[in-house]
């Protein structure tokens, strides 16, 4: 049993299990999670413990199990999104770990096609927020469900690219293999 299996002592019916597994992709290490309701993460990284302590980070109080076999499927159908971002990444996603406003603009970040991206400021404008650029870009930055709520493609007014939770070189890694579709 491992640490992040010991985080929660109370009986596993009474709270949320999440299953996590990591992989590789051509931009580094990938940790796909799920709950009972669908993926709640998709981290990105180079190092297996920062992974898996910023995946305990965003769900204090869950009971986090490594289940490689369950989570085999995601794992190759992110992979896959990575190399060939046109084929979609088609994967049930449990959006619940945000605020009201957050899953505001992660529901608008799943409307933009592969291949395009968006500024922050016309993100705040089409959700009716027109001076809410900040606040677009903070829940940007607190998505945990990299690639299936693409926040990879906001970019800054000006079209040039701007922070990135996980890292600036693979936001320019997805958008140009984005582009060349």
């Amino acid at each position: 049993m491992n640490l992040m299996q010991t985080q929660m002592t109370a009986p596993a019916a009474h709270i949320d299990t999440i299953a996590y597994a990591i992989g590789q992709s051509a931009i580094g290490k990938i940790l796909a999670a799920r709950s009972p309701i669908g993926v709640c993460a998709i981290l990105i990284g180079s190092d297996t413990d920062a992974l898996e302590q910023d995946l305990a980070e965003r769900f204090p109080g869950k009971v986090l199990v490594e289940d490689e076999p369950a989570l085999r499927d995601d794992l190759a159908a992110i992979a896959r999104f990575i190399e060939t971002p046109g084929i979609g990444l088609d994967l049930a996603l449990d959006m619940r770990h945000g605020t009201p406003f957050q899953q505001r603009v992660w529901d608008v970040l799943r409307t933009i096609p592969c291949g395009a991206t968006i500024s922050y400021t016309a993100l705040a404008r089409r959700l009716g927020e027109p001076n809410g650029a900040r606040a677009v870009a903070t829940a940007c930055a607190a998505n945990a469900i990299a690639l299936g709520i693409p926040c990879h493609r906001v970019v800054r007014a000006d079209g040039t690219l701007s922070g990135y939770r996980w890292g600036i070189e693979r936001k320019r890694a997805l958008l140009d293999r984005e582009a060349a579709i």
